[in-house]
């Protein structure tokens, strides 16, 4: 049940803009991520090639021609390509199973390095305590050589390639610099006078790649962790389910499993895939997908998904979705996209990255001939070039922006909110106003038929008879209310015929003979049917803050009027923690909004009920669902009140919008960052670039300050990182910084990125 799409399908069948994940072995720095996007971009049928060095991983868009050439398929063009490039392709499953492996996995030959190094190391130490003590030449030629051309082979091997491809990388200057050291100590051992013993650089080097080598493991280490938020959800999912057939219960692998199957699900165990409560009652921990810290009850027709934990009740579950269908694959899914994905911020660095290598070799150049040129000879000249090299290596660069998206989205899955792309969890901290869908979003979305007003003659258990009939498939919040207020009433619900729903007006049908139209008092006006003696209760009901629909019925024929039978009025109450959320937010100088398709007095008093003020323009009442979209542009460019022509007013703002249904997606698409609850639809999910997956209002100001801290953390390993290269560069090419040292710092900024990104695991909500 694995839904990252890891494969390609046959050209035939091939969808537009097909996905291959692919992992991506060996890459060491930001050089190498340009270099591996390269080579992937020029593929033919190629549209997009991004490249992680944080998840080592990279996903390449194919055009929906991208088929078969020469026998190949896409992702083999993809494989070989990456191993042209001097790199190792793998599974994209691979990078997750390797995260999951012990910590002290690839240890070895940082070991063995340190056991070489430390009999060179020891003595210079050693001397900073008066005491002089070297060993002899060929026992330092004998311990580095060893970590230089065995131990140090993968930077060789990494660097050749990259030469090949007249392109650098962080194994090219190690590589470089440490064999211009190794090669030094071995002429000037050659070329000593008998009896003098030189002053060698064999430690340098092997120093050098100790410390790289200890390093990059101490980097993969803190990778394990930053992966971590992908492997907990991959562990949720349980490995065999208890299947119920007419024979008795048996164990079956998860994958086996169904749509429609009936399973068991005993006390404490893990739901397996999602479906419904067909017996039993039960409470559910959905904390690992929600971040609800509380059991839920759930009864027989309630939902159940899969990977939460049953709790002390045993139930028999229908099957509804399996496999990347369920809930918890499209959860991992989401995850998975927004950490393979590049931030925009991350496009300044591969600029900055395509051209350091080449510079550093430039300025190495450069301090080799100044030492020379200045008279200080062939080996000063060359251990200052060699600490240039070293010190550069882009390491960090690279992992500065991926690594704290990695964290930041992980620690946001953790609290119930699944940020889809880097894009919006970059912007998402720049936002000043959140405009709020009102049903569902602020409110419960379960409003209650508060009054039924008739007119003269009309028999209301017959009317509500046929309007529930009529709304009986509709999953409209008042439909739904409308069918609970006839159920309650004991009234049966006949079938109903051509029934059509009009968006953002209502719903039209023929039920027990009569013809009719529920919907929006607008839609009423529209089709000119007249409220008559109704239209003062209409008025009374929505000034105490109920929203109301008409009853409208055309009694004979085509050209007939509508004649309206009744109001309907409804009332809604707010969602637990909706003004705590709006308050939060404007605490933090975020502007309010609350959009809504309900009448302006309903909509208003709403509005007051959760501390919005409508005189200030924080309700925008009365908009119909394809008007959203316009609404959100209007606040985009700077309206302040609605009604008002944006374009006089201030600068362009970054907006939020919040909703949960199919009518607020181009909405939630045309905003800057779109926050669908959880609790919605599908549609509306999929247009948002951040999901609420419990629907509480105040995850909205969360998941804005989860943003604000990965930026953050973003800024401060971008500004290590160049610091530790700006600085670093000089020193080393004035003579301040041995290639010991440098060797060490280089490795220390690389495991600080990472360190620091970490630090964004301990946020909560």
């Amino acid at each position: 049940m694995n839904p990252s799409p890891t494969s390609l399908q046959p050209a035939a069948a091939q969808p537009a803009g097909a996905v291959l994940d692919l992992g991506v072995g060996g890459m060491t720095c930001a050089s190498c991520v340009g270099r591996v996007e390269r080579a992937l971009r020029k593929l033919p049928g190629v549209q997009e090639a991004t490249v992680n060095l944080a998840t080592e991983s990279a996903r390449i868009v194919f055009a929906p021609d991208a088929g078969l050439q020469d026998g190949a398929t896409p992702e083999a063009r993809a494989r070989r390509a990456v191993r042209n490039a001097g790199y190792e392709p793998r599974d994209a499953a691979a990078a997750v199973d390797a995260a999951a492996s012990s910590p002290w996995q690839g240890f070895g030959p940082v070991a063995l390095g340190l056991l070489l190094s430390a009999p060179l190391v020891l003595p210079m130490l050693a001397g900073l305590f008066g005491l002089h003590w070297m060993p002899p030449a060929w026992v330092q030629c004998a311990l580095a050589t060893p970590v230089q051309f065995i131990l140090g082979a993968r930077f060789y091997k990494a660097g050749w390639h990259a030469a090949r491809a007249l392109s650098g990388n962080m194994d090219l200057l190690v590589a470089l610099g440490t064999t211009a050291g190794w090669g030094l100590s071995v002429w000037l051992w050659a070329t000593a006078h008998p009896g003098h013993e030189p002053h060698l650089y064999f430690e340098a080097s092997a120093v050098v790649i100790t410390l790289v080598l200890l390093g990059k493991w101490l980097e993969a280490r803190a990778k394990q962790q930053t992966t971590a938020a992908i492997r907990a959800l991959h562990a949720l999912r349980p490995e065999r389910a208890h299947l119920l057939t007419p024979d008795g219960e048996v164990d079956v692998p998860v994958a086996e499993v169904l749509v429609g199957d009936r399973l068991v699900v005993r006390p404490g165990e893990r739901i397996p895939v999602d479906g419904t409560v067909a017996e039993g009652r039960t409470q559910v921990d959905e904390s690992m997908l929600t971040g609800e810290p509380l059991p839920v009850p759930r009864e027989p027709g309630a939902a159940l998904t899969g990977g939460s934990i049953n709790g002390d009740g045993r139930v028999v579950m229908q099957v509804t979705a399996v496999g990347a269908q369920t809930v918890l694959a499209r959860i991992i899914h989401l995850v998975e996209d927004a950490q393979a994905a590049k931030a925009p911020i991350q496009r300044m660095v591969d600029q900055v990255s395509a051209v350091f290598v080449p510079a550093v070799l430039l300025i190495a150049l450069l301090t080799l001939a100044g030492w020379l040129v200045a008279g200080h000879g062939l080996e000063a000249a060359l251990i200052h070039a060699v600490a240039v090299l070293v010190i550069a290596c882009p390491c960090a660069l690279g992992l500065a922006t991926p690594a704290a998206i990695m964290v930041g989205t992980g620690a946001a899955a953790r609290h119930g909110i699944l940020i889809k792309d880097a894009q919006a969890l970059e912007t998402a901290h720049r936002v000043r106003v959140v405009a709020f869908d009102k049903t569902g979003t602020l409110t419960a979305g379960r409003p209650r038929l508060t009054a039924l007003k008739l007119a003269a003659g009309v028999d209301e258990a017959a009317l509500l008879q046929a309007v529930a009939a009529v709304q009986g498939g509709s999953e409209h919040p008042l439909a739904r209310a409308v069918v609970q207020a006839a159920q309650e009433r004991g009234l049966a619900l006949p079938g109903a015929e051509a029934v059509r729903a009009v968006p953002g007006s209502g719903t039209e049908g023929c039920a027990l003979g009569r013809v009719l139209r529920i919907g929006s008092l607008r839609w009423m006006e529209s089709m000119g049917a007249d409220l008559g003696r109704l239209a003062a209760q209409a008025q009374a009901l929505q000034q105490d803050g109920a929203t109301v629909s008409a009853v409208a019925e055309r009694s004979a024929g085509q050209d007939s009027p509508w004649v309206v039978q009744a109001l309907m009025a409804f009332g809604d109450e707010p969602k637990p923690g909706a003004a705590e959320a709006l308050a939060t937010l404007r605490a933090r100088g975020v502007r309010c909004v609350m959009v809504s398709g309900d009448n302006r007095g309903a909509a208003e008093a709403m509005a007051r009920r959760l501390g919005l003020d409508p005189a200030a323009g924080e309700v925008w009442a009365e908009v119909l669902p394809q008007d959203k979209a316009r609404v959100v542009r209007a606040l985009q460019a700077g309206a302040s009140a609605p009604g008002l022509n944006p374009a006089a007013q201030g600068r362009a703002t970054v907006v939020a919008m919040v909703g949960d249904g199919v009518n607020d997606a181009p909405a939630l698409a045309a905003a800057d960052v779109g926050l669908a609850m959880g609790n919605g639809t599908d549609v509306a999910m999929h247009a948002a670039g951040i999901t609420l997956m419990r629907g509480d209002p105040r995850l909205v100001a969360a998941a804005l300050d989860i943003s604000r801290r990965t930026v953050r953390k973003i800024r401060q390993n971008l500004f290590w990182a160049f610091v530790y290269n700006v600085a670093g560069v000089p020193l080393a090419a004035l003579g301040y910084l041995s290639p010991v040292v440098a060797g060490a710092a280089m490795a220390l900024s690389s495991v600080s990125v990472m360190a620091n990104a970490l630090l964004l695991r301990r946020w909560r909500v």
